[in-house]
């Protein structure tokens, strides 16, 4: 309330904050081209494969795969994903290991992707029937070429939409990538904040081209759900 009783109250004021609204917005707008969008579409590709070996891990027979994808998943599902940045970017230079901050993002999205993304796959191959296997089987396929023929496409389209959601989640993830000095769309939000104190502003910005940009997301999601529909037989 105080901050809109000085806009209206104090017309130098209200242009002030108009032209640093407009100045700032370039600068945002260029920090999600560069870093936000492509931090988000890597990411979530490489974790996206690294799910799908995750779920066949924990689905094969092989004790090892399986204990493998356990830890993994349970490691990162049961620790903060700022955290799991913390570690990759500031804790593994003190074994000689330095990571470029862009990249220490990557993996570190990439692996909570990974973990979450495993269990939707997982779920989506153990809905599909078993007589979908016994199906492929019949006419001599193996397990390999059931699973890519027939089980995979299957899940495919049962884990979109919470596939989906993990994408657009993941978009409002990156802004914790401020905080390992990747200078995406918050990182310039703060650093324009840091030189005028208009924090609000600023920060109340970022969040509207947060949920554009997921709004935005949000109707492609619904489209491409509506496309598969025709696909389900009822």
């Amino acid at each position: 309330m105080f901050l809109l009783n000085s806009i209206f109250t104090d017309p130098e004021r209200a242009e002030r904050l108009l032209s640093i609204a407009q100045s700032s917005l370039y600068p945002m707008i260029e920090g999600a081209i560069q870093y936000t969008i492509p931090l988000t579409l890597i990411s979530f590709v490489l974790g996206l494969i690294l799910a799908i070996l995750t779920a066949l891990g924990r689905l094969s027979s092989i004790k090892i795969f399986n204990i493998i994808a356990r830890v993994y998943v349970s490691l990162i599902r049961g620790t903060p994903l700022l955290v799991q940045l913390f570690i990759i970017f500031y804790g593994l230079p003190t074994l000689d290991i330095t990571i470029d901050p862009f990249i220490a993002a990557i993996i570190g999205f990439s692996l909570n992707v990974g973990a979450y993304a495993s269990e939707i796959i997982r779920a989506a191959i153990l809905s599909i029937p078993k007589g979908q296997w016994e199906a492929g089987y019949s006419i001599g396929m193996t397990y390999a070429q059931a699973l890519k023929r027939i089980i995979l496409p299957q899940a495919a389209r049962v884990s979109i939409p919470p596939l989906s959601n993990s994408f657009i989640s993941l978009i409002k993830d990156t802004s914790l990538a401020s905080l390992i000095l990747v200078t995406e769309m918050f990182r310039r939000a703060q650093e324009i904040a840091a030189t005028n104190y208009e924090f609000l502003l600023l920060y109340t910005e970022a969040a509207l081209l947060y949920w554009i940009m997921c709004t935005i997301l949000s109707i492609v999601q619904g489209r491409i759900e509506a496309k598969l529909d025709r696909y389900v037989s009822r």
